[in-house]
Order: C-alpha cells, then structure tokens, then sequence
C-alpha cells in the first residue's frame, strides 16, 4: 500500500490552482480586452484554444465584413474565476474531434 504525503498532495493541488490564473501587467496589450475589474483579468489563455471552434466557442464574438472572427468583446477566458473552467469544459470538443479513431 502506497502512503501519501497529505502535505505534499495539498501543495500539488495548490500549485495547481495557481496555474489557472496569470497576470501580465508588463504586457504592451494588457489589458487586451474592456473588464471591469482589472485584478481579476487573467492572461493565461492570451490567444484563445477554443478559437478554431467557430461558433460553438460559447464566446462573444462576430464576424467581420471579411469574413473574420472578431473576438474584441470575448472576456470568457480572461475572467478569473471562471474562465479556466469554461475552456477546460469546452478543450474536449477539440480533443473529440482530433483523437485518432
């Protein structure tokens, strides 16, 4: 029977709720998108994986006149406490869809 360290396990735990969330102040863009409250914009997802899914993003956004996807008013993956969660749900239509059958 393997013993484990409960002090080790939490710290892991911790470390990895410290890695949803990032902040880049020194950023030339930071913050890149309008938030109300500026200490809760995190830049972990600075160019969004759920991009490629088009319209089943769940995202704010629009397509311009040329056809592009504008993601100006998309906050989801900045929103601290939230965000990280949203794509995690969201990543496995990706994953779905690129796993060797």
């Amino acid at each position: 029977m393997v013993k484990y360290n409960k002090k080790l396990i939490g710290n892991e735990e911790k470390k990895m709720k410290n890695s949803e969330f990032l902040q880049n102040k020194k950023c030339k863009y930071f913050p890149c998108h309008k938030i109300n409250d500026i200490n809760k914009f995190n830049c972990l997802f600075c160019y969004c994986p759920l991009y490629m899914l088009k319209e089943e993003c769940g995202g704010n956004f629009k397509y311009t006149s040329r056809g592009i996807k504008s993601c100006v008013n998309c906050i989801i993956p900045h929103i601290k406490d939230t965000g990280y969660k949203f794509i995690l749900n969201k990543i496995s239509i990706i994953r779905d869809r690129t796993h060797k059958k």
